[in-house]
């Protein structure tokens, strides 16, 4: 059986390829879109969102995306239906059509996947949390139960 940590170096090398092929350029854009956010008080939610995305696109593989926990707040449902209107979409639509582009290869498929991975979290992304991928693992019955049902010891 796998040991967690194992797959550490595989994540290094899938993050700086994802960094080199275009992990960098997603970062920038949602840093950019986090400043122009911030020039006005109503749309700083949104700005640190978009830098929260932009920590995410830099260096994805090892982290997931989870929700905060509880249900949102009315200010946090509305800000997400007016992202998801007037950013939202576009931002999915672009990270579908690159997905596509990535899975052409055997080497972009982990990319397209990390891609997909977005997808969520650039729809409504308040209300989300970017956490380790190991803070997804629980222990039950003395077992280690990752998020897909792995088992591990």
């Amino acid at each position: 059986m796998p040991v967690r940590g194992q797959n550490r170096s595989m994540r290094t090398l899938l993050n700086v390829i994802w960094l080199v092929l275009g992990g960098l350029w997603l970062a920038v854009a949602y840093a950019l879109a986090g400043v122009v956010c911030c020039l006005l008080i109503v749309t700083i939610p949104f700005g640190i969102a978009s830098f929260r995305i932009a920590a995410y696109a830099l260096w994805p593989f090892g982290r997931t995306i989870v929700d905060r926990g509880g249900s949102p707040g009315l200010f946090a449902t509305l800000g997400n239906v007016i992202w998801f209107v007037v950013a939202g979409i576009w931002i999915a639509v672009g990270h579908v059509v690159t997905a596509a582009a990535q899975a052409v290869t055997i080497v972009g498929i982990p990319l397209a996947i990390a891609n997909i991975k977005m997808v969520p979290v650039s729809l409504m992304p308040l209300g989300k949390q970017i956490v380790p991928t190991a803070a997804t693992w629980t222990t039950v019955g003395g077992r280690s139960v990752g998020a897909f049902g792995y088992e591990g010891r």
